[in-house]
């Protein structure tokens, strides 16, 4: 199945979840050390690979951060070649001043709030919906 494509079905049913927990972005150049299983996300970059993980991994392994976020999962299973789905909420949600950093996976589109912002950043979502 290769998701729904068409941007009004997917703004009206992306019912946003929130994954409870906090979660970090942090560069490494080794990850021997780290369970896979306990990876959000890897991207290899030139400088080194992105990872995201619980903020509590993290600190406990001693691996560098400077940005809390929360974490919002949009269940409609969206196509990879689905046009303006991010523009149309990342813009809802700039429009507030809340910065999203985002990973569209192959089923669903993952958004990274600061932790500040998740309750308002939920409710702005929610408003596509109606």
């Amino acid at each position: 199945m290769s998701g729904e494509k068409d941007l009004e079905k997917l703004l009206k049913t992306m019912k946003p979840e929130h994954i409870i927990g906090e979660y970090v972005f942090c560069s490494i150049h080794d990850l021997t050390n780290l369970n896979l299983d306990d990876i959000i996300m890897t991207f290899k970059e030139q400088e080194g690979t992105t990872i995201i993980i619980k903020k509590e991994l993290a600190d406990i392994l001693k691996i560098e951060y400077s940005f809390i976020a929360s974490w919002i999962t949009l269940t409609v299973h969206s196509s990879l070649e689905a046009v303006g789905l991010t523009a149309a909420f990342s813009n809802a949600l700039s429009q507030d001043g809340i910065s999203c950093n985002v990973v569209a996976a192959f089923y669903h589109d993952h958004i990274f709030v600061d932790k500040k912002d998740i309750n308002k950043a939920m409710e702005i979502l929610n408003r596509f919906s109606k």
